[in-house]
């Protein structure tokens, strides 16, 4: 088994943040396609492997959305136990204001920067964790790039969230985020190496894998493989932890990236980390994975991670407008660049022909149960679809 003390979370810590979050985050669903599972088998081309099963865990039904509800609300509520409230350390001001007339309330103050999904998940966070209590105001500020989808913009808003533009680079919102957090002494909550966070997002797997062997039935099976999006690598980090937790080696933990951001592909080549190419643009459609993997991501990764493939962003609108098409679900091309792996020639050559791969000898090939997670649905369905056509589909 992997040790895991070398890293910056432990399975442990996982565990804890499910009991953390439980009863505010939902469990999300687990769906097969029978459809699906055939174009695999067909594409697969291998009549004695026609046992492929795909099962999707769909975070876009979670909260906000999207898994980085578990995370924020992991990162808030553990912030809130080790505040004043909860007796050991001092808030983020020593302002007071009123709920009402009445309720004199300590205010604690949150920033964050995100393209949307991390943004409006602290969002919805703080206003939960608020009011829940009547000592207690938590307010959250977003530092979001100008290009951010408006759907994800609304949804801070909505959430309570307040907004601030910067341009649209890596750089510009760390250099804001920072700005606020001295200013007003906030506590900063970043969107995949804040370890609360990480630890958060990795109870996504520990439901996957109980809900796998349950809809498999009397015995169950596991995965054989489970396919993550790569972005800053929280959710990849923190499930990558969970997976080895739970299942060892026996489990292929595969990340997906689109070629347009391959930082983590490139980093995992190099067995060093590196950032976005001079230059690149960071053109993709896929814009909740343009965050750089960081100092407590990578090592995960770097440690526990089988493989990362890379697609185009052709596959990347193929693949999301199976899901909507076949799935019945409204996922964002974040979550279609997972999709768009399984479905893709690398994968199923190096994964999927028989030859023995699930005795935990890590052995490529002859796997049975594959899990995708779905990590997002906040989309404009209007924008990707038009995308869609020019890209003929």
């Amino acid at each position: 088994m992997q040790d895991f003390n070398q890293h910056c979370i432990s399975f442990q810590d996982v565990l804890d943040a499910a009991k953390n979050i439980q009863g505010i985050a939902y469990k999300t669903p687990v769906m097969t396609c029978s459809s699906i599972n055939n174009l695999l088998i067909a594409q697969n081309n291998n009549s004695n492997n026609n046992h492929l099963r795909l099962f999707f865990k769909v975070e876009a039904m979670q909260r906000t959305g999207s898994f980085k509800f578990r995370g924020a609300l992991n990162a808030i509520q553990s912030l809130v136990s080790s505040s004043s409230i909860g007796g050991s350390s001092s808030c983020s001001s020593s302002n007071h204001t009123s709920k009402d007339d009445n309720d004199i309330v300590n205010t604690l103050h949150v920033v964050t920067h995100s393209s949307g999904n991390h943004a409006a998940a602290v969002a919805l966070a703080a206003k939960l964790a608020s009011s829940s209590s009547s000592s207690l105001n938590i307010q959250a500020t977003i530092v979001m790039p100008e290009n951010a989808p408006q759907i994800k913009m609304e949804g801070v808003k909505g959430y309570g969230g307040t907004i601030v533009m910067v341009e649209s680079t890596n750089e510009a919102r760390e250099e804001k985020a920072d700005e606020i957090v001295k200013q007003d002494h906030a506590h900063f909550i970043h969107p995949s190496e804040n370890v609360k966070v990480i630890a958060g997002q990795g109870t996504v797997c520990l439901e996957f894998v109980e809900q796998v062997r349950r809809e498999c039935g009397v015995g169950g099976e596991d995965l054989d493989v489970v396919i993550i999006p790569v972005g800053g690598g929280g959710l990849a980090a923190g499930n990558a932890v969970a997976l080895r937790g739970l299942l060892g080696n026996r489990v292929k933990i595969i990340l997906a990236e689109p070629k347009e951001l391959d930082d983590a592909k490139r980093s995992k080549e190099a067995g060093m980390l590196l950032k976005h190419n001079p230059g690149n643009q960071l053109n993709s459609v896929a814009d909740g994975l343009k965050t750089t993997l960081g100092p407590n991501t990578w090592p995960i990764i770097r440690d526990l991670v089988d493989d990362i493939i890379t697609v185009t962003e052709y596959e990347i609108l193929h693949a999301t407008k199976l899901i909507w098409e076949r799935l019945k679900v409204c996922i964002e091309p974040s979550a279609g660049v997972g999709v768009a792996v399984a479905l893709g020639e690398e994968f199923q050559q190096n994964y999927c022909k028989d030859g023995g791969g699930d005795d935990g000898g890590g052995e490529k090939g002859g796997v049975k149960n594959i899990g995708i997670v779905l990590c997002g649905g906040n989309v404009d369905v209007i924008k990707i679809s038009k995308l869609m056509e020019n890209f003929g589909l």
